[in-house]
């Protein structure tokens, strides 16, 4: 999947969290959002991208500091999990 659209979807999300008074517990929201709500092809490409780019930050997009957090911190439990 084309990372190109869930760049500005991950950064809303992330913007809406910000906002939160508890950083922790925003960063926690948008690895939840994330795990429950976007299907394993979208969680590969935006964990691919943060791979190749881990500052979040590639020539043509930006992820916001606090997504590259969450990508970052719950890595592992946004892999998805491959069939047996």
């Amino acid at each position: 999947m084309h990372v190109e659209p869930l760049i500005p979807m991950i950064n809303r999300i992330g913007a809406f969290f910000e906002g939160q008074p508890n950083r922790e517990a925003a960063i926690k929201a948008i690895a939840d959002h994330i795990r429950l709500f976007w299907e394993p092809r979208m969680r590969r490409s935006i964990l691919a991208f943060l791979d190749q780019h881990p500052d979040g930050k590639s020539s043509e997009h930006e992820l916001l500091p606090i997504v590259v957090t969450a990508l970052t911190t719950y890595k592992d439990e946004l892999e998805p999990q491959s069939a047996v």
